[in-house]
């Protein structure tokens, strides 16, 4: 964390789920952006939000965080009494702004449409999956939302839980995320026809990747970055060596002229098209 603090990094992202979450054991956070993800299995009630978000802030030792976000809709919870916690946590002081996390286009705009309704707090970002096999909601989708109602995106998974990385051209690795307990799913996904598909892909991709003398996740982390509807992108690293290349990608950045990101839509064959664009 403070190697990525040092690289400018100021946006840590931390949720109830995530086990003996070492950013609840560090200090100080005077100049750092927190943002904390309500625990998806209890829901988006009243009662949670305020209580989850209470016990967040003790374990931190924080008296806010700067964006609270509500990970995955919750339908058995009133859309109205999950938007008033909201402002209300917001209201409180406990928080600045408010998000979701896996909603979808119309979930946000029934939060946007109760928030204007009841002169409430309504939603700033979504946090959503994007990545070089995933394009479509943060492509098409939420620029719509940005221009309607102003709701930005917060990505995450740059590299599809390590898929993008290229240690699964061979295979599943031992040791590697896809052979862990739990990850069969993963390991499924990858050695599926639609996985061999891909690995075929971030093979002609690699070509590139060397062309601009850096790895093939720094590539595919600068292409998430830049596009411009993108605030950010959420990586994770299980050690300082990671860290560090994935931070090269800001690097990689500038390099990514009209002429690359062409040839890489070439090759993946899965840009998505706005309405706009099939009206142009």
């Amino acid at each position: 964390m403070t190697m990525a603090y040092e690289n400018g990094i100021n946006l840590f992202d931390t949720a109830e789920v995530y086990a003996a979450d070492p950013l609840e054991l560090c200090q100080p956070w005077s100049q750092l952006s927190l943002s904390f993800r309500a625990e998806t299995e209890r829901g988006l009630s009243r009662k949670h939000i305020i209580e989850g978000l209470k016990a967040s802030l003790e374990r931190l030792q924080l008296e806010y965080v700067d964006v609270v976000f509500a990970n995955r809709p919750d339908p058995n919870t009133p859309m109205e009494e999950t938007v008033r916690a909201m402002t209300h946590v917001i209201n409180q002081g406990m928080a600045m702004y408010w998000g979701t996390s896996r909603w979808s286009a119309m979930e946000i705009m029934e939060a946007y449409s109760v928030a204007r309704q009841f002169n409430l707090i309504p939603p700033i970002c979504e946090q959503a999956e994007y990545h070089l096999f995933q394009r479509e909601k943060v492509e098409v989708q939420l620029p719509e939302l940005f221009h309607k109602i102003g709701v930005g995106a917060m990505t995450w998974s740059p590299l599809a839980c390590g898929i993008i990385s290229g240690k699964y051209n061979a295979g599943v690795p031992p040791y590697s995320r896809a052979s862990l307990k739990g990850y069969q799913w993963l390991k499924d996904k990858i050695l599926s026809e639609e996985g061999r598909r891909q690995q075929a892909k971030l093979k002609e991709l690699q070509s590139i990747a060397e062309r601009l003398s850096c790895t093939l996740p720094q590539l595919a982390i600068a292409w998430c970055l830049r596009n411009e509807g993108v605030s950010s992108v959420l990586v994770g690293a299980s050690n300082t060596e990671q860290l560090q290349e994935n931070i090269g990608a800001i690097q990689v950045l500038p390099k990514l002229s009209s002429s690359v990101v062409h040839e890489v839509d070439g090759i993946l064959g899965n840009k998505p098209y706005s309405k706009k664009d099939y009206r142009s």
